[in-house]
């Protein structure tokens, strides 16, 4: 693979990125397969893998640290910490004090001396990012990390937080790490016009849609006897944001078909056209997943496929809104969006 540049870091990147998210319970819990799919990867070309401390509670960064015996040095290690990794209060977010923790929870699990790019999983508006960023520069100036980045934040705060790092002589947040994909357009708006404004990497992630992109779901697919509830809500054609989608994925199954490409080859190679965007991360679960999407790495999409896309689904666009995977305390907390009744009468 061509490699490219992570944002101002100078670091050298794979266009596909392993995610580890389906190594381990939420997954694949047999560590030898998925130790061997790791290898498959970096064998591949691919040097950049991506997992998190909550991934199956730490086993993803267990198996991980597995598969990097003997080849630590060619693979660029990112991980994320901030959502809940036990029923503790504290044991969650971004404050120094979990941070500080967290970092050591996971280079022990990996068995590494260092993170290549440590990321913020979510927003944490609990906590200053004054404490935040401090404690990040403090990480990276003792050489426990090597990047800091963000995951699925919005163009706001991303601004927030590089202006917050000027004013403060913190470290710079050198990635974003967004929802991106052909049914999921509203990175397009501004989170990716924003982190080329601030010269940031871009690993984006679902590029699939949660499967959606892959072929598997279409008009007339019926769930399972018994289906969980979530898989209900993501795939029942009684949902209209779920009949969008299947409205939309015949037209572009044929085109891929037209193309010369499987639907999840042009799906991925569809994220990797963005300018803004330098890595898709990819998560399989089985060999046969991983060995499909390999076979698409060299994908590279004509324009005339691409004004096609944009013609199915046009820039910006999202086709269901939760798969935004974050709301902004502007939406979730009622007292951001009512005035007390006291003070509701006109002046």
């Amino acid at each position: 693979m061509r490699l490219r540049t992570l944002g101002g870091t100078g670091i050298k990147v794979s266009p596909y990125c392993l995610g580890a998210m389906m190594f381990g319970a939420m997954g694949n819990a047999d560590h030898g397969e998925a130790v061997r799919m790791i290898h498959t990867a970096f064998d591949a070309g691919i040097n950049l893998v991506d997992t998190a401390d909550v991934y199956s509670n730490g086993e993803s960064e267990e198996i991980l640290g597995k598969a990097l015996k003997g080849r630590r040095d060619d693979i660029v290690v990112a991980s994320k910490a901030h959502l809940p990794m036990g029923e503790d209060a504290n044991r969650r977010g971004g404050s120094r004090r979990w941070l500080v923790r967290a970092v050591e929870d996971s280079l022990r699990r990996l068995d590494v001396d260092h993170l290549d790019l440590y990321q913020l999983h979510r927003p944490d508006e609990d906590t200053a990012l004054d404490e935040t960023l401090g404690a990040l520069s403090d990480l990276v100036r003792s050489g426990k990390v090597r990047a800091a980045g963000t995951s699925t934040f919005p163009a706001e705060l991303i601004v927030e937080m590089q202006w917050e790092s000027e004013r403060r002589g913190h470290v710079r947040m050198r990635t974003e790490q967004p929802p991106y994909s052909i049914f999921n357009r509203a990175a397009e708006t501004s989170v990716l016009p924003t982190c080329a404004r601030y010269g940031m990497g871009v690993l984006t992630w679902g590029p699939l849609n949660r499967g959606w992109l892959t072929g598997r779901y279409r008009p007339g697919y019926q769930l399972p006897e018994g289906a969980h509830p979530v898989q209900q809500q993501m795939f029942h054609p009684a949902i209209p944001a779920n009949a969008r989608k299947y409205a939309v994925i015949e037209q572009l199954l044929k085109l891929a078909a037209d193309s010369g490409h499987s639907l999840a080859h042009l799906a991925v190679a569809f994220v990797l056209s963005h300018p803004a965007v330098t890595s898709a991360i990819i998560g399989p679960r089985t060999p046969e997943q991983l060995a499909d999407l390999l076979a698409g790495k060299d994908t590279v999409l004509e324009d005339e496929v691409l004004n096609r896309i944009d013609e199915l689904v046009p820039p910006g666009t999202v086709l269901n809104p939760d798969d935004s995977f974050y709301q902004p305390p502007g939406i979730t907390d009622l007292s951001q969006r009512r005035r007390p009744r006291e003070t509701r009468a006109a002046v």
